[in-house]
């Protein structure tokens, strides 16, 4: 076994690959559209995006098995949750050649199934409760005879599960609970079972048909669980041991293998019910795991990959776990987990997460271990206290709260009989939601794909089904009947004609339109920009606008046919910071040009240029428009667009995106941009096929016209993508490097650098993993990298600041330096400099081109370019020699010399010199090899020259001349650049004259 998918997300998924990583496999993870930057897509060494939003992708098997085979995986990890306890899927695993990471699809089928367990154990004089199979409402109703719990067949983690204790209640409990199940596990099913009241909850750890301990988890909210304790406390040796003895004889009944947990309700009397079995991981395993020393997850692995896992028990103390979640949507500006001995954070949160309301609201798991559970307390309430979490309202209040009261007596109903907090003049909403249900007595608001039930007494209702409520805000009012009467004068849900006739224009859903960019493998215009700006994030200019042609057409038909007169434009925000966002719609009079648009695009421009704001350009389109007729124009080549798009350039960043065609005007736009990201359907070309044909040119499909293949290696692409959804993600990376520095990152060894170039001074090596290793991980965004392949151009991060950097490559003609090579670097140290980016530069050339044939394109300009371009940097500028500095090749890589850097060192790897040495030997010594007759001799007397030579030109050598200012250890790198570059530059920055960035 060699390769795992972990076909789950969050903190478990995290967990999952570290403990992979840890025993040496090879993983692969997977990531709806809307969850690419999550914590454990970085983690893996593969990450695999699956079509759709939200849980479904994580739901459909058939994406899961098909790229587990698509990467070479051999085993497949279903965390808990989603398809954890699917027997469907561990089945389609096993048909694909897969081994599904825990028991086989017949004991998922049984115990994943809480009716058919409810059986195993009376069958095996287990004590259940008295309980349904899988029912209607009518059943439903016809069992109801006193309070109920109804709960998903499928369920788990506390998801589709209500008290009801009177039959009124029971519909609305019902439809709940089967919506939940069937958002959560893909199945709706639910049965009822008599509620047990003030009962503990207490589960035990299998391992195989091993029991490994107990827990207690009855410290629950609405059933879902808020802190769990290892060992179970105050729980009676007979009672334990009589769990304990249960839970194995289900595990044997069923030849059980992998980790699961069998749970019981232990009432006051010290009896005991069968609960359910749970044939997975738990969200809770990690108290087990501190008290016991197993690793439950190695132990899976191990299990799978066919092994015996080490159960050798280490009891020690206790444990306490507390489940820290979200209260609503947002993005995690601060991070900050407790520490320090006897505390352990398990999370998939960072700084700069965002955290969406489409998946669980568990944020990370805080655990304490110490020698008794009173010292566990007081250390968990020192851990509350350090742990900081800003952007995002949490439930750290509640716990610290929690943590103060008398939990001695705590049993499943203990938190929900806490007394409500104090709600001013009426129930206000727990978190931002949606109401989706008003009952009598309670208001029900749906948040994080849970449901929050509000009671509200005989309270006046102020929210409908379907509004919005921000958190903290009023749902009811008990105030006097005279204010009733006030609020009632007006119903705020009434919609005034006025208004109703500007909401209908601004629904810009064109569902045929829709679906036919969609069966062309391409998003619309709106969801480019969608994905792009953060949520509730863009704010449309000229939203109303319609193409010109009144003359043509009726307002009907443009209104319909034309929304936006074909582009999408607004202010946006983009990781929180404000941008110009455009996107011309191809499904839109084929993205074409028009007055109104053209007028919209010179407005978002000046307000670009005002309030120095980037610009990003979707830019598919067929260029002017020739079908426009509300307007005097003649030749219209005193429209203002281009000029003010061309002078943005140096003021402001300009992104370029294209997916499709991008013909004429589009393309002249699209190429005054500073970086382009196209994907591999597009096309790019100054004419498209009429104008081509028009000029008499010949005949050509759209296809034919500027292909990738041809403006990805020409230099015309700076970024070549897959699609629209990584160009988007490429696109908000880019802009990312020009935001300032980021205050959380991590960094590979930087040891590895010592072994990066290989001691055989002629063997070529890869350049890239020295730069990757260098950045902060995950930090690197090369750009033009099939274009003037001589050289690397690269936007990095060094300890979260932002960097430019150039670097030769060896393994592309020795890393010497071309025409094309030193046109990139050229008009990447202008963008460098135009944007306040410092620029590190690693050298290792043998030189420029030289011969005839290099002649032919231009040398002498081309290479001169890159020697004016570094002379006129204004940003902090720094060399580190890797290996080869030779001639004019290395100056123009040290900026003109060795002198200009605000630091020159080298590896110990660097030779120095005018020119290579193999060849300075050849021609500073032609007389005395010539002379020698023995070709045996002459060669060994070349390689005593070549040898003195670069004894001569070694890093050392330079650096005791004083020519560099050191050599250095290559793990100090990072430290040099942190160090070095990084210094205030005052006034004359701020005075410096405008830098316009090259289109070439």
């Amino acid at each position: 076994m060699s390769t795992l998918l972990v076909a789950n997300r969050g903190e478990v998924a995290v967990r999952v690959l570290r403990t992979a990583a840890d025993l040496g496999l090879r993983t692969v993870a997977v990531h709806s559209t809307d969850d690419a930057d999550a914590l454990h897509v970085r983690l893996a060494d593969v990450a695999v995006r699956l079509d759709g939003e939200g849980p479904a992708p994580y739901l459909d098997p058939d994406q899961l098995v098909k790229a587990a085979l698509e990467h070479g995986c051999d085993l497949v990890h279903p965390g808990y949750g989603f398809l954890s306890e699917n027997a469907d899927f561990a089945r389609a695993c096993a048909e694909a050649g897969l081994v599904f990471v825990g028991p086989s699809p017949e004991v998922l089928a049984l115990l994943g199934d809480k009716s058919r367990a409810r059986a195993l154990a009376a069958s095996l004089d287990i004590p259940v409760l008295e309980g349904t199979g899988p029912v209607d409402l009518a059943a439903a109703r016809e069992f109801f005879t006193g309070p109920v719990m109804v709960k998903a067949v499928a369920g788990g983690g506390g998801k589709g599960m209500r008290e009801v204790h009177r039959a009124e209640d029971l519909p609305a409990a019902f439809e709940r609970c089967r919506a939940e199940a069937l958002a959560a596990f893909g199945d709706g099913e639910v049965y009822l079972e008599r509620l047990l009241t003030r009962a503990r909850h207490v589960e035990v750890q299998l391992v195989g048909t091993t029991v490994l301990g107990d827990r207690d988890c009855s410290l629950q909210s609405g059933h879902q669980k808020v802190v769990e304790i290892a060992p179970a406390p105050r729980l009676a040796a007979g009672v334990r041991a009589g769990l304990h003895d249960a839970a194995a004889r289900i595990a044997e009944a069923v030849d059980y293998t992998g980790v699961g947990t069998v749970e019981f309700l232990v009432s006051p009397d010290g009896g005991f019910v069968f609960l359910e079995a749970n044939p997975r991981l738990q969200v809770e395993h990690t108290v087990t795991e501190e008290v016991t020393g197993v690793d439950l997850v190695r132990a899976q692995l191990v299990l799978a990959a066919g092994g015996t896992p080490d159960l050798t028990r280490h009891d020690r103390g206790c444990a306490v776990q507390l489940r820290i979640t979200l209260g609503s949507a947002g993005t995690v500006a601060v991070f900050q987990p407790a520490t320090g001995p006897g505390v352990r954070v398990d999370t998939h949160a960072y700084g700069g997460y965002r955290a969406g309301d489409r998946f669980d609201a568990l944020l990370a798991k805080l655990v304490v271990h110490a020698d008794d559970l009173d010292t566990a307390l007081r250390k968990a309430r020192r851990a509350l206290a350090e742990f900081r979490v800003d952007g995002v309202p949490t439930n750290l209040p509640f716990l610290h709260d929690l943590l103060e009261r008398d939990l001695t007596d705590a049993h499943t109903g203990f938190l929900d009989e806490l007394p409500a907090p104090p709600t001013g003049d009426g129930p206000r909403s727990p978190v931002h939601g949606t109401v989706v249900a008003v009952e009598p007595g309670a208001v029900v608001v749906e948040a994080m794909k849970m449901q929050h039930v509000v009671p509200v007494g005989d309270g006046r209702v102020l929210v409908a089904v379907g509004d919005t409520v921000t958190e903290g805000a009023p749902l009811a009012e008990s105030g006097t009947a005279d204010a009733v009467a006030e609020v009632e004068q007006a119903d705020l849900d009434a919609i005034r004609p006025d208004l109703a006739e500007v909401l209908a224009r601004h629904d810009f859903r064109r569902p045929d339109a829709e679906a036919k960019r969609h069966a062309a493998g391409r998003r619309t215009a709106r969801e480019n920009v969608a994905d792009l700006c953060d949520p509730d994030g863009f704010v449309e200019y000229g939203g109303l606008a319609i193409a010109a042609q009144r003359q043509r057409r009726s307002v009907a038909e443009l209104v319909e046919r034309t929304p936006a007169d074909g582009l999408v434009a607004g202010i946006g925000t983009v990781d929180g910071r404000r941008a110009v966002v455009m996107s011309y719609d191809y499904a839109v009079l084929a993205g074409t040009q028009g007055v109104r648009n053209h007028a919209k695009l010179d407005r978002m421009l000046a307000l670009a240029e005002q309030r120095r704001l980037p610009v990003v350009l979707f830019a598919e389109g067929g260029g002017g428009r020739p079908g426009d007729t509300d307007h005097g124009m003649v030749s219209g080549l005193d429209t203002g667009s281009f000029h003010a798009m061309a002078k943005l350039s140096g003021l402001v960043p300009l992104v370029g995106v294209v997916s499709g065609r991008c013909f004429a005007g589009n393309a002249v736009l699209l190429g005054t941009c500073d970086v382009i990201i196209a994907t591999a359907d597009a096309n790019i070309g100054m004419g498209g096929p009429a104008m081509v044909e028009g000029g008499g040119l010949g005949v050509f499909r759209p296809e034919e016209i500027g292909p990738m293949d041809v403006q990805v290696p020409n230099g015309v692409v700076d970024v070549a993508v897959a699609d629209e959804a990584e160009a988007v993600a490429v696109a908000r990376r880019y802009l990312s490097y020009f935001g300032g520095p980021k205050a959380d990152w991590t960094a590979p060894d930087q040891r590895l650098l010592r072994h990066a170039v290989p001691e055989n001074r002629l063997r070529a090596y890869d350049v890239r993993t020295v730069v990757e290793t260098i950045a902060d991980t995950g930090e690197v965004l090369e750009l033009r990298r099939a274009f003037g392949r001589g050289i690397v151009t690269a936007l990095v991060r060094v300890e979260g600041r932002p960097f430019g950097l150039i670097a030769n490559d060896p393994a592309h003609l020795g890393g010497a330096i071309d025409a094309d090579a030193a046109d990139k670097a050229a008009r990447f140290l202008r963008l460098c400099d135009a944007f306040d980016l410092p620029v590190l530069s690693l050298c290792d050339t043998p030189g420029f081109m030289v011969g005839p044939d290099a002649e032919r394109t231009a040398t002498v300009r081309h290479l001169t370019r890159m020697m004016v371009a570094a002379a006129d940097l204004d940003v902090p500028f720094g060399l580190v020699v890797l290996r080869k500095a030779y001639g004019l090749g290395a100056q123009a890589m040290a900026g003109g010399s060795l002198a200009v850097p605000g630091f020159a060192v080298s590896w110990p790897s660097g030779e120095f010199g005018p020119m290579g040495l193999e060849g300075a030997v050849r021609l500073g010594f032609r007389r005395e090899l010539e002379a020698i007759d023995d070709p045996a001799e002459r060669q060994a007397a070349f390689d005593r020259m070549v040898a003195a030579s670069y004894e001569h030109g070694k890093a050392l050598n330079l650096a005791a001349a004083f020519e560099i200012d050191d050599v250095i250890d290559p793990a100090d790198t990072r430290r040099w650049i942190s160090s070095s570059l990084t210094a205030d530059r005052g006034e004359q920055r701020r005075e410096r004259r405008r830098k316009v960035v090259d289109t070439w």
